[in-house]
């Protein structure tokens, strides 16, 4: 998955000094209003999105008062089915679609689901705000999470002295946070820290993010992931490092852009947008003014980080509202 982002952080060279200080690209263009737009619409799918989609959705009633919107985030697992059935218009995921996701869809439709790619996320690892850690590696917290170990961890991790840590800790088990199986970070995790490993069954799985940030927040020896925007006084992010004896590398925007935080991911919305047509104008709307100025500038206020004008201009054509 490293590689996978290194190579869309080639294409982020778009991104200005000043977007690297999380400021939105200033070649992003700024939402302007258009007559004739009515209507409802629902977005179904990925919880680590939802303060962002309701962001959004507020700010584009603002333009647009008599516009329904219903958000609905309880995984990016539930996205695909409400595109398939026709239930939901917008599917935001915080993992890119399954391949037999797709291919349940193109059964149906003939053609694959439209991916916008709307925000970049660095999945953070956080521990309470009193614990001590001051880097971990991609093996050491496989070793933690997965009975499988597939990053190569000689053995596995159950105390925080396993780490180095001395004192009262060195006794202490790890606890472990994590999300259930419904979640698109989930996955994200699975894949790009434990290589599809399987997780241990003492991990304490959450309905969702805030939730593994609180659970952390009151346990002392805990750990868990999430999204980075979900960070509260009471937790702190660890640096990660890609192996053993690395660089260690905080969660920040200029090491997300530059693919050197490991587990960096693009956010997604889906929507059904048959190719060589464009979508209706409320649905191309609605995706304009996510990936327009004003639309990235929730994203940096939700603690994601905000997509380059190329990308936006890109994803947008396939959907023709560009």
């Amino acid at each position: 998955m490293l590689k996978k982002f290194v190579s869309a952080a080639a294409v982020m060279g778009a991104l200005t000094t000043s977007a690297l200080a999380l400021d939105v690209d200033p070649a992003l263009k700024d939402y302007k209003k258009l007559s004739g737009v009515e209507g409802s619409m629902k977005s179904v799918g990925s919880d680590t999105l939802n303060n962002v989609m309701a962001l959004w959705a507020e700010g584009f009633k603002k333009e647009y008062p008599s516009v329904k919107i219903e958000v609905e985030g309880k995984g990016s697992g539930t996205a695909p089915p409400a595109l398939i059935g026709g239930t939901a218009q917008f599917g935001p995921m915080s993992r890119p679609m399954k391949s037999g996701e797709i291919d349940d869809f193109e059964k149906k439709y003939g053609y694959k689901p439209a991916a916008l790619r709307v925000a970049v996320d660095a999945l953070a690892v956080f521990v309470n705000k009193d614990n001590p850690i001051k880097c971990l590696s991609i093996a050491q917290i496989d070793a933690m999470f997965s009975k499988t170990r597939k990053r190569g961890g000689k053995a596995d991790i159950k105390t925080w002295g396993d780490l180095g840590l001395t004192g009262e800790w060195a006794s202490k088990p790890i606890s472990l946070y994590g999300r259930n199986s419904a979640s698109g970070t989930y996955g994200y995790f699975k894949e790009a820290a434990m290589g599809d490993g399987d997780f241990k069954d003492s991990v304490k799985e959450q309905p969702g993010s805030s939730a593994v940030v609180q659970g952390i927040a009151s346990d002392k020896y805990a750990i868990g992931y999430s999204g980075v925007g979900y960070k509260t006084a009471d937790v702190r992010i660890v640096p990660l490092s890609s192996k053993d004896g690395g660089t260690c590398f905080d969660a920040s925007a200029d090491n997300a852009y530059a693919g050197d935080y490991p587990i960096t991911r693009f956010i997604y919305m889906y929507m059904n947008a048959k190719p060589g047509t464009k979508v209706d104008p409320l649905r191309a709307e609605f995706s304009k003014y996510v990936l327009s100025k004003q639309g990235q500038m929730g994203v940096i206020k939700d603690g994601f980080y905000p997509i380059p004008s190329a990308i936006a201009s890109q994803d947008l054509k396939t959907i023709g509202a560009e």
